[in-house]
């Protein structure tokens, strides 16, 4: 013994003395340890959805020793390290019998105990080289010498369970139990035991052999008896039968944000997001979706935002697995938007005092030149209503008022009031869209709609919406600028309280709606629905003191739904949503929320009306200040009169080959002339406007006038005349 002993020593200073492998402390590798997964949190720290971002290796959270099944602990330590509550970190009598074998041509697995394999773990750049020389022994028994000195035992088996890989890409005792089993470790029972410990020799074999390896550490457990079946048992469990259809702990409630807001696996972030709400108005979708599944609906996204904080309640993407689409997140799809840009429209017009809510509009065919044909709006519904009050046609939702609003106010200024109020994905000036830009035949999202109603809800002032401290990643122009920039004006107080005030009037859209339909609450509130060409698109937008409701249905393939329009798609969902918010639950501790109707801002005064001829009843009404009427009379026919044909914009070009005399441009108006209007062109008399005029065509650049008796400007534009070569 004494001849053997200094041998032993020398042999341990050989080992302390080589380079060790630098090991960081048991707190240091639990605090670092990141699962593959990230965490959205609700506003009160419920998990919202749980998101795979890590997509090298499968890992759960750290799962503390007393929280894994003492069944597990036991096989593996039969199964890797028999004396592993003995040794210091190194099994002298197991190397010794592994080097016998290996001299003798019956290799062993070898003699690495728990504590070497946790440092091999624990060496990146050995895992990376994956070397199994004596050299590479040597430093890993050297960094287990040290582990034993400075970690506890629990410390060592429960940082190797955490962090050893038991099949492809499950790493970590947590992983594996709820992807192979389907359940959490504390769990698992003495033959998932044995089947898990025997993994890990073998990772990847079949199942039956790792059935074979499970039943002799089940032997040796004394419980042989579990052998029974246990073929059948590890191929479903190695085939992912026993996963649970619940596999994950945390509700997943909200894929789309998730991928928006998490984007460090193992992170845990915090959003302005209610949880209770979040569920409720993903049920109230789903099941109005379900109603409505014969008549070709599958899709639609809902959000809710807190009017004065700007936060973002409730952000439903899609539908789920209602959808053949349910990846697409229909928040920031870009869709038709239908009759809701109407509100901003008027909000201009009324700023700008073309209009008041008084004011009367003809709704009547129309037929406008556009540079590339006619345009001839149509109303929804069949028929037209004649003279209409702007508080009527806004709150009917009625084409031909709106259009011809747009035609006063000018396509520009109104693109560039919408800009102002979010909607960036406008990428073209105003002239590009044309007149239908009234209509919405323009791509917005839902996100940016709801923010603009916001916008109105807040009188006028845009301001960014937020998560909280959750920060937004916007990939798409369905979200660019939403969560971003300063403060804005986008309309006056004035202007917003009036388009707010008819969109809450439900006598403003009886004709249209009724005076009872999904609109009408028995709190305060201003809504807007929207239809977009073949109904391929449902909107339905507004709100309350407090809350903004967005919501969209239709089909993310942009197909058209049937028979189904935005009173009858969206609507019912924005009203369950909005209803749910104000009635409060007295037995989860959430208040009932009154909404009250908004005091008049400074600048805007009531006054009592009547129209003649009575086209609708006396009332009182709201003007900006200035701008009051008593009596209403309807307009001239020339009221709305602009430049129809050339556009704004038009690039004329000349045929060569064609007489001049049959090249002469009509000018057209989109109404009827007054006497004594003229036109002039670059600032020249050119004809009389009530007369029709036609103009030879000179190659150049060109200003069209429109002036009246006066000589006052009523309308202008600019065009270009090119000439073509001739054919050779």
């Amino acid at each position: 013994m004494t001849a053997r002993r200094p041998r032993w020593l020398a042999g341990l200073a050989l080992l302390t003395s080589l380079p060790a492998i630098a090991l960081p402390g048991y707190e240091t590798v639990r605090t670092e340890f990141r699962s593959s997964d990230a965490t959205l949190l609700a506003r009160d720290g419920r998990p919202l959805h749980r998101l795979r971002l890590d997509m090298q290796v499968r890992r759960q959270e750290w799962t503390p020793l007393d929280e894994i099944s003492p069944a597990l602990l036991r096989a593996v330590i039969l199964s890797e390290d028999r004396r592993f509550a003995e040794h210091n970190g190194l099994d002298w009598a197991a190397a010794g019998k592994a080097a016998w074998s290996n001299l003798r041509g019956n290799p062993t697995r070898g003699a690495s105990t728990l504590t070497m394999q946790l440092a091999g773990l624990l060496d990146e750049d050995s895992q990376r080289r994956g070397r199994r020389s004596f050299f590479g022994k040597i430093s890993q028994s050297t960094a287990a010498l040290r582990l034993e000195r400075f970690w506890r035992k629990g410390e060592i088996a429960e940082a190797y369970l955490n962090l050893v890989s038991f099949r492809g890409e499950l790493q970590g005792v947590a992983a594996m139990s709820r992807q192979l089993f389907g359940k959490w470790p504390h769990g698992l029972d003495e033959r998932e035991s044995a089947l898990a410990a025997a993994l890990l020799r073998a990772p990847n074999a079949v199942p039956t052999r790792v059935a074979e390896r499970a039943c002799r550490l089940l032997t040796e457990m004394d419980r042989a008896g579990e052998c029974q079946g246990l073929d059948s048992f590890a191929g479903q469990a190695l085939a992912g039968g026993l996963r649970a259809a619940d596999n994950d702990s945390a509700p997943q409630l909200a894929p789309h944000l998730a991928r928006r807001l998490l984007d460090t696996p193992g992170s845990r972030v915090r959003s302005s997001v209610d949880a209770d709400l979040q569920a409720f108005a993903t049920t109230a979708l789903r099941r109005h979706l379900g109603a409505l599944r014969r008549q070709n609906v599958e899709d639609g996204a809902v959000i809710v935002i807190d009017n004065a904080r700007g936060e973002v309640l409730a952000w439903v993407g899609s539908s789920g697995d209602l959808s053949a689409a349910a990846e697409v997140d229909g928040m920031t799809a870009l869709r038709q938007a239908g009759s809701t840009l109407k509100p901003f429209l008027y909000a201009l017009a009324f700023e700008q005092k073309h209009l008041n809510p008084a004011s009367l509009i003809e709704d009547a065919p129309l037929m406008l030149d556009t540079g590339n044909g006619l345009y001839a709006p149509q109303n929804y519904e069949a028929g037209y209503r004649g003279w209409v009050s702007a508080r009527a046609a806004l709150g009917g939702s009625l084409n031909v008022p709106a259009v011809r609003t747009l035609v006063r106010v000018g396509a520009n200024p109104f693109h560039a009031a919408l800009q102002k109020n979010g909607f960036s994905s406008l990428r073209q000036d105003g002239e590009w869209y044309g007149y239908s830009l009234a209509l919405g035949s323009a791509d917005i999202s839902l996100l940016t709609l709801a923010n603009a109603y916001r916008t109105l809800a807040n009188g006028g002032q845009w301001s960014p919406l937020s998560f909280g401290r959750a920060t937004f990643n916007c990939r798409s122009a369905g979200c660019s600028g939403v969560f971003a920039g300063p403060p804005r004006r986008a309309h006056s107080a004035a202007s917003s309280y009036l388009v707010s005030d008819i969109l809450a009037d439900r006598n403003a859209r009886a004709a249209t709606f009724g005076l009872e339909s999904w609109l009408a609450t028995p709190y305060w509130s201003a809504v807007k629905t929207g239809t977009s060409k073949d109904m391929r698109d449902n909107w339905c937008a507004g709100f309350s003191r407090r809350y903004t409701v967005a919501v969209w249905v239709g089909n993310a393939s942009g197909s058209p739904m049937h028979d189904v329009s935005g009173i009858s798609g969206a609507a019912p969902v924005w009203r369950e949503v909005m209803d749910w918010l104000h009635r409060g639950d007295p037995a989860s501790g959430r208040p009932a929320i009154s909404s009250q109707p908004p005091a008049a801002p400074a600048g805007v005064v009531r006054s009592a009306i009547r129209f003649e001829p009575a086209s609708e009843p006396p009332r009182e009404e709201w003007f900006i200040a200035g701008s009051e009427q008593t009596v209403i009379r309807a307009a001239g026919g020339n009221a709305l009169a602009r430049i129809a044909y050339p556009a704004e914009g038009s690039i004329i070009a000349l045929d060569p080959d064609i007489p001049p005399a049959r090249q002469r441009l009509p000018l057209r108006l989109s109404a009827p002339a007054a006497a004594g209007w003229h036109w002039q062109l670059d600032g020249k008399p050119l004809a009389r406007a009530d007369q029709p005029a036609h103009w030879l065509p000179q190659p150049g650049r060109h200003t069209l006038q429109l002036t009246d008796r006066n000589g006052a400007l009523v309308d202008r534009v600019s065009f270009e005349v090119r000439a073509m070569k001739g054919k050779r």
